[in-house]
């Protein structure tokens, strides 16, 4: 695989993305970046193939975004309409594009996708500054659940499809707070490894992560529906401002 880096993930899944990652309630997703977004306009960090940004383009929003991956782009572009988004290959921590910007958000747990603390918070701090006047930062991410590990690791059958199977296995440094995985296809065609390594937070500890960045948590639900967001609660919606004087 070769020194693991910002495009390592989405340069190895592209090919299987959209078919392995269904059954997000895209229009009710969509509906409720659409009322954050306001005039627009917005920008998604880690934008992917566009599962998301695409939706909101057809509501007359102007969407931009940015993301490691150029195989990942490349899907996104083959989809009808992908060639008039404005992506922008790049580390997404670092939020490299001119403009203001009344919505940034993150989809799909990817905030984790940035494998330290400190990639994390400069994620944060460079997207409080290319917010706009009450401009919103947000995303959706899983609680962290250590009980998933035994004795550090985790062994799962991810899927039984028609031609194989997939298994995750995964590492867990608790230290670092980093999951090193490596999901697994096995098929008639051979075995494909896909990594993947997170550095996983606590909803605590990312809210500290936006004061730093001189952001405040204007809301959390459970879900995309507005849910409450409780103990009980596996994941997360986190919508942060700008910090008044």
């Amino acid at each position: 695989m070769g020194e693991y880096d910002a495009s390592t993930y989405g340069e190895h899944i592209a090919e299987v993305y959209d078919d392995w990652y269904v059954g997000l309630e895209l229009d009710v997703v969509v509906e409720r970046l659409a009322e954050l977004a306001g005039p627009g306009p917005v920008l998604e960090l880690g934008i992917g193939t566009g599962r998301v940004a695409l939706p909101l383009q057809e509501r007359g929003i102007e969407v931009h975004g940015i993301d490691a991956s150029p195989a990942m782009v490349a899907r996104l572009r083959a989809k009808p309409g992908g060639d008039r988004l404005a992506v922008t290959i790049a580390d997404f921590a670092d939020v490299g594009v001119v403009g203001e910007f009344s919505l940034i958000f993150i989809m799909f747990n990817t905030i984790f996708a940035l494998t330290s603390q400190q990639d994390q918070l400069r994620c944060f701090g460079n997207a409080a500054a290319k917010l706009a006047q009450g401009g919103t930062f947000v995303f959706d991410a899983f609680v962290p659940d250590l009980g998933r590990f035994d004795r550090g690791q985790r062994l799962a059958l991810e899927a039984i499809e028609s031609d194989g199977l997939r298994v995750e296995a995964s590492r867990h440094d608790p230290v670092h707070q980093r999951v090193v995985t490596r999901h697994v296809l096995v098929s008639e065609q051979g075995i494909r490894f896909y990594p993947l390594v997170t550095r996983y937070a606590w909803p605590s500890e990312l809210d500290l992560m936006g004061r730093l960045a001189g952001l405040r948590l204007r809301e959390r639900w459970g879900g995309w529906r507005r849910e409450p967001f409780t103990a009980a609660s596996t994941s997360h919606v986190s919508v942060y401002e700008r910090a008044a004087d």
